[in-house]
């Protein structure tokens, strides 16, 4: 029998040194979490249905950014879309192809909409709810809709082979000058007595205060020591200048993230934070003209946020993934008969039978039991928390007063279906964003939701 033990010394060294690196790790990567950056185009064809028109342009395209985030638990994907909303079955759809693709599971996935209103719905019960009534594929392009999912998919499963250490996180926040204004502009008598849409000509509308707001656009980056790998844009405005015509456009924050991404050489990635309740409408008259100058003025608070960016050592040690599950209350006016009815009635015209499939969507989706999702990312001092649909900004304001010294970027219009998630007392006080078309949750989803962001923060 051979002695197999009679090899070189020095090989013996090397196989040590082998087995040593690959458990201590090199140049300390082992506690770094990695970082992969996923963009896809995700424009509708010419002719495919837009929130309000068939398009008919494409201006710019409609991006579909994020990143994906691996460590020592499951991995973690954010998502940003150019869409104006992401709901129901469709937001099902993404989550599980992007958590697929990923290797983790759908709570650990987190797809936003950025609420441009020359952008695509996403609905997959909503829609087969019209086509039931014989109203398919007007609000919908479910072939588009399903390439479009499939190719972001497609990215992220790239992303994750791609991903590169991340050894710093930085932070840094600038003010944003004449863009966001409050629409809920309340008379004496405390009722909304003016709505200040996004874009106005209203003098009475454009001389009113701008309202509770909140005025800071935050900038989180991921670093590979001294390379920024990432970047992370986090503002609460409604996103539109102009809109309704089919000229397919990301608008004035894609156009700003746009042009800081070329500028940086590094993915920027933007999230539209709860603004259900706050427009550009003091800052804008709706002319076209308005898109750029509101952009310019996003640009310079993200490069003022940029400049101002503080780096910290980040590892593993300081990221932690957080969701929690809920149901939110749903609206008293939601009666599944009376929607029924609505859409079977050939009076009704196409608006208000498209609303009713809506409601009923949430409806049926509630009944059976489907959750919301509520999270947040723990990055050493940021927190990076996700909320679902049109929340109003006292939700963004209550959630940093829960971290007094941290830093706390919201990102909105996660699961699009509820639709407006008003405070309380905005459900007394008239106004769009309550009504029985806006709103498909009760007044008590605020304590619901409020307990939620404090569960996931602290």
């Amino acid at each position: 029998m051979k002695n197999i033990f009679k090899l070189p010394a020095f090989f013996f060294l090397f196989i040590l040194g082998v087995m040593i690196l690959s458990t201590t790790g090199c140049d300390n990567t082992n506690d770094s979490i990695r970082v992969g950056v996923f963009e896809v185009n995700v424009s509708p064809p010419i002719g495919s249905p837009v929130a309000y028109a068939k398009t008919r342009s494409i201006v710019d395209s409609l991006m579909a950014k994020g990143i994906i985030i691996l460590s020592d638990e499951k991995p973690v994907v954010l998502c940003a879309v150019d869409w104006i909303g992401i709901s129901n079955e469709g937001q099902d759809a993404w989550r599980e192809s992007l958590a697929k693709a990923a290797g983790t599971t759908t709570d650990r996935v987190s797809v936003h909409a950025i609420h441009q209103h020359d952008g695509v719905r996403c609905d997959f019960t909503t829609e087969r709810i019209l086509t039931e009534y014989g109203l398919g594929g007007l609000r919908h392009d479910t072939l588009f809709l399903r390439k479009a999912i499939h190719s972001v998919a497609e990215a992220v499963q790239n992303a994750k082979r791609e991903a590169i250490p991340v050894t710093h996180l930085g932070f840094g926040e600038a003010k944003v000058e004449k863009v966001a204004s409050n629409r809920r502009i309340l008379g004496e008598d405390g009722m909304v007595e003016i709505t200040r849409w996004s874009s106005t000509k209203d003098s009475a509308a454009i001389a009113a205060p701008e309202g509770l707001i909140d005025p800071w656009l935050k900038c989180v980056s991921f670093w590979n020591k001294d390379e920024p790998v990432a970047v992370l844009n986090y503002y609460a405005t409604h996103p539109m200048s102009h809109y309704g015509k089919g000229d397919v456009s990301s608008d004035f924050v894609g156009i700003a993230r746009d042009t800081r991404e070329i500028q940086l050489g590094v993915p920027n990635i933007y999230f539209t934070g709860p603004c259900g309740n706050i427009t550009a409408g003091k800052y804008n008259d709706g002319s076209p003209e308005r898109r750029a100058v509101l952009a310019g003025r996003i640009e310079k608070a993200m490069l003022q946020a940029w400049e101002q960016t503080e780096k910290t050592a980040l590892s593993k040690t300081d990221f932690e993934w957080r969701t929690i599950e809920i149901q939110l209350p749903l609206a008293s006016h939601l009666d599944e008969e009376d929607l029924i009815s609505r859409l079977e009635d050939e009076q009704s015209d196409s608006l208000g039978k498209y609303t009713a499939a809506q409601h009923l969507a949430w409806l049926n989706m509630q009944n059976s039991g489907h959750e919301v999702y509520v999270s947040a990312i723990k990055l050493g001092n940021v927190y990076l928390l996700n909320l679902p649909g049109e929340t109003f900004i006292e939700y963004q304001l209550a959630a940093q007063k829960m971290k007094p010294g941290d830093h706390v970027c919201t990102a909105a219009y996660e699961e699009y279906g509820p639709g407006y998630i008003c405070t309380e007392i905005a459900y007394s006080q008239g106004g769009y964003e309550s009504s029985d078309r806006a709103s498909r949750v009760a007044p008590e989803s605020e304590q619901v939701l409020l307990t939620a962001i404090d569960q996931v923060l602290n």
